[in-house]
């Protein structure tokens, strides 16, 4: 075995148990949502939302296994048909936990088919491989909230509804370590998030500075739960993230940047449409970086025969 194979099936190993840990996290938060925390939207959003992401991922990776002429990843093993549908629970499940949409099930059914229709479709060459640069249960809830104006985000409220005292410290708590060990170990996204909340801090502080409002009151996102949840469980998404330390900081404060904008410019739900703003243009800038490599070794004989013609 060659160090290449050994280095991509480290890479793989660690991608699955990543996902593994990350899929276990919020099955176990959307439960106890619905039971105990006081989720507000009904059993019907996250069993309607998966059933879309799970028939979605699966017809995508069929058409894409037929036409390149080869087996599906979903087939083998039990093991490996749910290792291959970890990603679509995890957006299944942020997707029917993040809007609210009353009792309107369609919305839903839309942000899942189009978070999964974007993961297969708007990809990238990056190192020889097709990727996908927009964070998928992100950018469905983008799309779903442009075209249904009645569509929101759920409440902040609802996290913590029904719990009491100590309980509104315990469950951030949680979150806040069990999100830190899966970035650590599996994703390395630690330095994005530090960026990210470096960020939050400085557009508050210019905003409070610049239009006289409270910088405490701009800060006060950061005290919910729905802001942790964000910051360990959206803006880190491994496959649609920097790999390098200082590119993870910049895309933070990027964010942080974009967000401050559009709040100033009363755009509501600007955490979202912050992080569908830095992927299109980090997805653009990827595109043209990789159309200027591959233009590059052609232009290079073409110079040279030039200069070799005039010393001629």
């Amino acid at each position: 075995m060659t160090a290449n194979n050994i280095t991509d099936a480290w890479i793989q190993a660690r991608r699955i148990g990543g996902l593994r840990r990350f899929a276990a996290a919020i099955t176990v938060f959307n439960i106890l949502g619905h039971t105990i925390f006081g989720f507000e939207q009904s059993w019907a959003q996250p069993l309607v939302s998966l059933a879309t992401t799970y028939t979605c991922e699966l017809f995508c990776e069929w058409m894409e296994a037929r036409g390149e002429g080869r087996r599906p990843r979903f087939l083998g093993s039990g093991q490996a048909f749910v290792d291959f549908l970890l990603p679509a629970h995890i957006t299944g499940l942020a997707v029917a936990m993040l809007l609210y949409s009353s009792d309107r099930l369609l919305p839903i059914v839309l942000a899942s088919a189009i978070a999964i229709a974007s993961k297969n479709t708007l990809r990238l060459d990056v190192g020889g491989r097709a990727r996908h640069f927009l964070n998928p249960s992100n950018f469905g809830i983008t799309i779903a909230l442009v075209l249904c104006p009645w569509v929101g985000i759920a409440p902040p409220y609802h996290f913590t509804e029904n719990l009491a005292g100590a309980g509104y410290w315990i469950l951030p708590a949680i979150i806040c370590v069990s999100g830190t060990m899966i970035n650590y170990r599996f994703t390395g996204r630690i330095p994005l998030i530090a960026g990210w909340w470096a960020g939050f801090v400085a557009q508050a502080a210019l905003r409070s500075l610049l239009f006289g409002m409270s910088w405490v009151a701009a800060l006060n996102p950061m005290t919910g739960v729905a802001f942790v949840l964000f910051s360990f469980y959206m803006v880190t998404d491994p496959a649609t993230t920097p790999f390098d330390r200082k590119s993870q900081v910049l895309f933070g404060l990027s964010v942080a940047a974009v967000y401050g904008l559009l709040v100033s410019l009363h755009v509501v739900f600007g955490l979202f449409f912050a992080l569908t703003t830095v992927s299109g243009i980090r997805g653009v800038a990827v595109y043209v970086s990789g159309l200027s490599r591959a233009a590059y070794p052609a232009r290079v004989p073409a110079q040279a025969a030039a200069a070799l013609r005039k010393t001629a």
